[in-house]
């Protein structure tokens, strides 16, 4: 959460063999962030979707630095809608429901740990 171009971000972990984050970028920033890097402006593409995840796990990886090799992150899915109220993915006080975000996003947690 320390780089503006990211909104929300849930660390995954618990009984995993290593560390990954689910993060949803900030629209304001994303398209800003997609041209700096040359890509089209859109995630929807699976090899714009991979070349963008590879940016942004270095990023993270930047961020971390200091970090224990146990706590780095070592796979980012993006996810293309944020985590609100209304969408059942955050209490009224505003915090996280995990077991939410986790079913809603189970496809993209189980490529994140495919073959691990």
């Amino acid at each position: 959460m320390r780089d503006p171009l990211f909104d929300q971000v849930m660390l995954i972990g618990e009984a995993r063999s290593y560390l990954s984050v689910l993060i949803v970028l900030n629209p304001a920033r994303q398209k800003d962030f997609m041209t700096q890097y040359g890509l089209d402006g859109s995630l929807d593409n699976e090899q714009q979707r991979q070349q963008a995840e590879e940016i942004l796990l270095n990023k993270v990886a930047h961020q971390t630095s200091e970090f224990p090799g146990y706590a780095k992150i070592r796979r980012i899915a993006v996810i293309p809608e944020p985590w609100g109220i209304e969408n059942g993915l955050l209490t009224p006080t505003l915090k996280l429901k995990r077991a939410k975000v986790l079913e809603k996003y189970k496809a993209e947690v189980d490529k994140l740990y495919t073959g691990h």
